[in-house]
């Protein structure tokens, strides 16, 4: 702290010493013994006639005039003081500082009289002799702190009129109600009366006296005063956001109107980005408060006990430090304070609208203000997930800070990412960091080492919800197009479908589609076919090629015979996959569809609320949903209109299945010269599936015999499989073409 900030200060303890000194004096002319260490621990017989003779409301002091000259010299004492504290204070304007003390004074509009009670009750803190004096003064040498009766002996007149002084001692005054004092109940036998309580000082207070901030107790590890200085990041995660805020700040006419900004939104990061460029473009520090840990997870209740809550009391405590240090207050996880209904509760509203100075709010909801008349205005901004072109400058920004420059990303690269994952700038952050880690962490110049745009990949489905895992089977994907046998048409919907899902933020977004044309951003998916015609190894394909998590939800396992567990089942896993921006596939969707029949019972209704409540959710789902079914026949044509994507999986055909056979029979698995895969080909009606069940199940048969795949293998290995197929051996086997 500066030195005549000190000085200022011992100027005005030197006043308060010249009451105590004079009290002092009073006491000694009225009979009291100073070097008695054991003052006010008994009572003689001529000190309890001595009280019988005092008169009514007067201490040991009060009861006694000095002499002229005595009372003449403090006077004189007391106005040299006055001078130098008057002359320090214009030392230190001229240097542009206010005297800590008169700024605290302002901001909590505290009265001379108030400031000299504080005076009184945070000087042991700076000099321990006063706890001697005070002992002395109160006929208890083990009371050190001051007492209600102490300050009203020290600055009130003899008498009742001292109790003039009691509008400044109550818990409604200044002092008390913005917690820079309070008052302690003294346990028996001291009698817990009002003029025995003490008066304790926060030592918030006094830290800050001595030129620093020191937060209370209940804020430890929530709290942080920083005098902000905005950074280009700062500026690129909120920057365009804050306008419309500045603006209504500028046009404020006085600090008494000054609104309470609400930030709301999921996207953290670019809410405390907006506080930081609020206070930097204010010049203003920040006080940081986060709420959450100073409330349970079930939420803030308000209830009738006159004692506060812990969240009460931090919010208190946040807009008192603010006002202390005049900086913003910026109340973090304002969530935990709103009830079911998203109203925030009238005991905490009314400290915010009192508060006198800009107060900004952080949550995840919105939330609305219920149960008090305001004067104070309330400013919502939302911050929800970055738009699409705000995600590409977000990548750009966080590989260009977290990297090195030879991390360089391809533009149509940051494009895909910033279109396939839709995640906040926070994870956006993490995702870069990770990424650059793993990268890293490969060895240099070896063959397998992933390139930095794989590495982001990677990192970002990682950092989408993890948590669906517990509700569907993750697939990794195996397969890439050469694998997948499909006629030329269905192969140019799925290459279609790959499109549409990397140019839907230009469509919707940058072209405006977004706004009348569609209702939603995902993209809904028919697979119709036979078993083992390629509609997981399709999804897999796709999964890879967009490099998105795949998540298999079987709906046979899903749909429940129970009336409503159906959707229930349904809305836990799109609760879960809404951030994971993944691939949904829905298997053995035959579970759940039916062509829409007349309905006779209630479960009849039911199917039918079912079905609706699926095709809401997918096109609520911003990701992809893909539908597999092995009867497409069974699809009401109403629900399939609705999908954007029906790609028919046919059974193949002998040329079909013959590429399958030499596609799936892998270069390293040892077969004999003279082995016709033509042949399975065409005498063998099989479906992708099944052909790669026989050639695993030959492929063991001939490592057991210790030799190469041979015909034998492969025919044993298909009697095998047409026997679990039910089908007779020996039959040619025939299906429908399709």
């Amino acid at each position: 702290m500066e030195r005549q900030q000190w000085h200022y200060l011992q100027a005005q303890f030197s006043r308060i010493d010249i009451l105590v000194r004079r009290e002092v004096r009073r006491w000694v002319f009225a009979g009291q013994d100073p070097n008695d260490d054991y003052r006010g621990m008994y009572v003689t017989q001529a000190e309890a006639e001595a009280l019988l003779e005092r008169p009514f409301g007067t201490s040991w002091g009060q009861w006694i005039e000095l002499p002229a000259e005595e009372e003449a010299a403090f006077e004189t004492e007391r106005k040299a003081a006055q001078k130098e504290i008057d002359k320090i204070a214009k030392h230190l304007k001229k240097t542009g500082q206010i005297p800590l003390l008169e700024k605290l004074a302002k901001n909590f509009g505290l009265s001379p009289t108030e400031l000299d009670i504080l005076l009184i009750a945070i000087a042991p803190a700076f000099d321990t002799s006063y706890e001697r004096l005070y002992g002395y003064l109160q006929d208890n040498v083990t009371k050190r702190r001051p007492s209600v009766r102490l300050v009203l002996d020290l600055l009130g007149a003899p008498g009742v009129d001292q109790f003039e002084l009691a509008d400044h001692l109550i818990e409604s005054a200044p002092l008390f109600a913005h917690g820079l004092l309070e008052q302690i109940i003294e346990p028996p036998p001291a009698n817990a009366h009002w003029l025995n309580q003490t008066l304790h000082a926060d030592e918030t207070i006094i830290a800050w006296l001595r030129g620093h901030y020191e937060h209370h107790g209940l804020l430890a590890g929530q709290v942080r005063l920083e005098q902000v200085t905005a950074t280009e990041t700062d500026s690129i995660l909120a920057g365009p956001s804050i306008e419309p805020l500045s603006a209504a700040l500028q046009a404020t006419e006085s600090p008494g109107k000054l609104p309470i900004i609400a930030l709301h939104g999921p996207d953290q990061l670019r809410q405390n980005a907006a506080a930081r460029l609020l206070a930097d473009t204010t010049g203003r520090p920040l006080l940081t408060v986060g709420l959450k840990s100073h409330i349970k997870e079930t939420g803030y209740k308000e209830t009738p006990s006159n004692e506060p809550t812990s969240v009460e009391q931090t919010i208190r405590l946040a807009l008192r430090d603010a006002r202390l240090t005049g900086a913003i207050a910026y109340l973090c996880d304002w969530d935990v304070c709103l009830n079911i209904d998203n109203h925030a509760p009238s005991n905490l509203l009314t400290q915010l609208s009192d508060h006198p100075d800009l107060v900004i709010l952080s949550s995840e909801r919105q939330w609305q203000p219920k149960g008090i008349q305001r004067s104070r205005p309330i400013l919502w901004q939302n911050f929800g997930a970055p738009t699409y072109s705000q995600r590409q400058t977000i990548w750009q920004h966080y590989l260009h800070e977290l990297s090195d420059n030879e991390l360089t990303v391809p533009q149509n690269e940051l494009e895909n990412l910033a279109g396939q994952f839709e995640l906040t700038s926070g994870t956006i952050r993490d995702a870069v960091a990770a990424a650059r880690d793993a990268f890293n962490q490969q060895r240099p110049n070896t063959d397998h080492r992933l390139p930095i745009t794989d590495c982001l990949f990677l990192s970002a489905r990682r950092y989408s919800n993890p948590r669906l895992s517990t509700l569907a089977s993750k697939i990794e994907p195996r397969y890439e197009w050469d694998d997948i046998v499909l006629p030329t048409d269905q192969r140019d919907i799925l290459h279609e479908l790959i499109a549409t899902v990397r140019q839907r933020n230009k469509v919707l977004d940058e072209w405006g589609l977004g706004k009348k044309l569609t209702a939603s951003r995902g993209v809904t998916v028919l697979f119709a076919g036979p078993p083992g015609t390629g509609k997981t190894m399709a999804a897999e394909v796709i999964a890879g090629e967009l490099r998105l998590d795949l998540y298999k939800i079987d709906l046979s396992s899903v749909v429940s015979k129970y009336i409503g567990e159906t959707e229930k089942n349904l809305e836990k896993i799109f609760n879960e996959a809404s951030s994971s921006n993944a691939i949904l596939f829905f298997d053995e969707a035959d579970a759940i569809f039916g062509k829409r029949s007349e309905v006779k019972d209630a479960h009849d209704r039911h199917a039918n609320v079912e079905v609706a409540y699926l095709l809401q959710r997918m096109e609520g789902y911003d990701g992809i949903t893909i539908l597999a079914t092995n009867l497409r026949g069974n699809l009401d044509e109403a629900f399939t209109r609705r999908l954007h994507f029906a790609v028919d999986f046919p059974f193949p055909r002998a040329k079909d299945r013959l590429h399958i056979w030499q596609t799936l029979f892998l270069i390293n698995v040892p077969k004999s010269d003279d082995l016709d895969l033509s042949f399975f080909a065409e005498e063998f009606e099989l479906a992708g599936g099944s052909i790669r069940n026989i050639i695993v199940g030959a492929a063991y048969l001939a490592a057991d015999n210790g030799q190469m795949v041979t015909r034998d293998h492969l025919l044993h290995a298909t009697m095998r499989e047409l026997r679990k197929m039910g089908r007779l051996v020996g039959d040619k086997p025939t299906f429908e073409q399709s």
